[in-house]
């Protein structure tokens, strides 16, 4: 008889769990012990903060406007990249990371129009030549962050080792980036609430998922207030200014990896990026700043 098995943990700087029916005890601590292993690992490979990352590696060859050879994992993050830089026009930009030194959330006070100013000419993945497997800076002072993209990729990879491992009913949580490995053992689908932006306490609306992936996108994760207006860590990378006109986005897809790319590109349109999802065809849910909202999310995924 299979039996529910919790565990939560801290990774990538938030709040994650793990929920998998097992057999045993002992093949619950077997599998959760290998995601969170694997998510660990991501974690600390392309992490902006350790000096020891692979990231930093490839971002003192940036800053030097050198060439570095990558490995295959690297290699196909970065061929996704490239692809959620065309196809959002140039929104969806991983150099555009360097923006966080002009802004800093945590201070109260927006940046002066110079300190922005002076990381645009950084800022363009069409700057960066990638040739699998060479990656070279033209542009010397650039810098890669794989913010964007890698909490979702280690979500699906974790997800991935607990389905090879014999799992095929749990749910994998990585604050807010969601793996449904399989439906209840019943049959009956996972609820996840969607909270609301303005009060993220409170739910606006429940999916039932089976089996698939769930990220949200929203300005109430990282933000500044002034003067009743919401600044978000969302930056367009051409301005350098936080995105407006969408406060949230939830978007279900096969992968987490492709939920939260197409969620955020969505979010950095702005309004544009209803009329985007729907031409993705993907289902979803959006709220615009002024509370509106559009629910495309009437059935449950399904295998």
């Amino acid at each position: 008889m299979l039996k529910l098995s919790s565990t939560s943990f801290t990774a990538m700087g938030t709040e994650c769990y793990l929920h998998l029916y097992t057999s045993s005890q002992f093949d619950a601590e077997a599998v959760t012990c290998s995601a969170i292993q694997e998510i660990l690992r991501i974690e600390a490979y392309y992490s902006r903060y350790s000096a020891n990352s692979f990231l930093s590696r490839i971002n003192l060859i940036a800053q030097q406007g050198n060439i570095i050879e990558v490995d295959e994992e690297t290699a196909g993050l970065l061929d996704y990249a490239y692809a959620c830089y065309k196809k959002s026009a140039g929104l969806f930009d991983i150099t555009a990371g360097i923006l966080r030194k002009a802004w800093d959330f945590s201070a109260g006070h927006l940046p002066e129009q110079a300190e922005i100013d002076r990381l645009l000419p950084f800022i363009g993945l069409d700057k960066v030549h990638w040739r699998p497997p060479y990656l070279s800076f033209p542009v010397s002072g650039m810098e890669l962050d794989f913010g964007g993209i890698g909490k979702e990729y280690a979500a699906d990879r974790a997800a991935a080792i607990c389905v090879s491992l014999g799992v095929e009913h749990g749910l994998l949580d990585l604050g807010g980036d969601i793996c449904v490995l399989g439906p209840h053992p019943n049959q009956e689908p996972w609820q996840i609430g969607i909270c609301h932006p303005a009060n993220p306490d409170t739910p606006i609306a429940n999916v039932e998922i089976k089996r698939g992936a769930l990220a949200t996108s929203g300005n109430y994760e990282r933000f500044i207030e002034i003067a009743g207006k919401r600044y978000c860590h969302l930056l367009d990378p051409n301005s350098g200014w936080p995105v407006h006109g969408l406060s949230s986005v939830s978007v279900l897809a096969d992968q987490c990896l492709a939920a939260g790319s197409i969620a955020s590109i969505a979010m950095l349109k702005g309004l544009a990026g209803i009329d985007w999802l729907k031409e993705m065809g993907v289902r979803h849910i959006w709220i615009d700043d002024e509370g509106r909202q559009g629910n495309c999310l009437t059935a449950p995924l399904q295998p």
